[in-house]
């Protein structure tokens, strides 16, 4: 007795491709907007004054901060994903919390850092 064995035709495996417009869309649609905060504070001209917080890992000296003439203030632009940024001022090497912004929280160095809700 013969047993009959059928072989199978081969099937080609196709790969779908992918579209790389759809890829970029997916990819964009799940990072929030940027958006550009200023942030302002009144010192004398002349003084050294940075921005420091969160969002520069509270870096002394990474946000310089530009003196407007016009309006005697300094001021910063950074961009922000919506959320809650906690941030001060370096002014001469001396941390201050935004004397304009209620909205603060304790630090664990027994004073205040001002908090943005960027939304």
């Amino acid at each position: 007795m013969k047993i009959k064995t059928s072989k199978k035709p081969e099937t080609k495996k196709t790969v779908a491709k992918k579209c790389t417009k759809c890829v970029a869309k997916k990819t964009a649609a799940k990072k929030p907007a940027l958006k550009d905060v200023t942030f302002t504070v009144h010192a004398d001209k002349g003084k050294s004054v940075y921005l420091a917080g969160v969002f520069n890992q509270w870096s002394l000296t990474a946000k310089k901060m530009a003196y407007k003439a016009k309006s005697g203030i300094y001021t910063a632009t950074i961009k922000l994903a919506p959320g809650s940024y906690e941030y001060k001022f370096v002014i001469d090497g001396t941390w201050c919390a935004d004397p304009e912004n209620a909205n603060s929280v304790p630090n664990d160095q027994g004073t205040f850092n001002s908090v943005i809700d960027v939304k």
